[in-house]
């Protein structure tokens, strides 16, 4: 497997474009996926012109301390939303994406593995999704690295 910067290349340069042109900033919370959001964003153009930063969430303390999640389920829709809002406040962005979820190959928190929640926010409209993905845990974290840079990059308004 790639790098997530190099592979997710194209799909960072599209929201960098995007974020550029509607002026706005952008961050991420990550518990899944550790930091590969924020690392495919930041090899992206001009990152330090709209990339603010993110936060790797992936104990529950750091959930609910620094981004101040209450959601009961920390692998939850809930949660996810309250990421994504949390890390946008805490770093002052406009737009934020977050995950959170179970990469297995275990169960966990009454979930199997695989099932990923998703959520971003854009100037507090926030949208949230729901994968079942398949494959090994490093599969898993890829795939959502895929899916939540896809969903922030729809989140955000087209150039024109």
């Amino acid at each position: 497997m790639e790098d997530p910067a190099d592979e997710f290349a194209g799909l960072a340069g599209e929201i960098a474009e995007r974020a550029k042109a509607a002026g706005m900033t952008v961050a991420a919370a990550e518990s899944l996926t550790s930091g590969g959001i924020t690392n495919a964003l930041g090899a992206a153009p001009e990152a330090s012109e709209w990339l603010r930063g993110g936060v790797i969430a992936y104990a529950e303390g750091v959930k609910r301390e620094v981004l101040g999640v209450v959601a009961e389920d920390i692998t939850s829709a809930q949660c996810a939303r309250e990421l994504a809002a949390g890390v946008a406040r805490l770093l002052d962005a406009d737009a934020a994406v977050a995950v959170t979820g179970v990469g297995g190959p275990e169960p966990a928190d009454g979930e199997p593995a695989g099932s990923v929640y998703a959520a971003v926010t854009v100037r507090g409209d926030i949208r949230d999704a729901h994968f079942q993905l398949k494959g090994d845990p490093a599969e898993v974290v890829h795939q959502t690295v895929r899916v939540a840079l896809e969903m922030l990059r729809d989140a955000l308004p087209p150039p024109f």
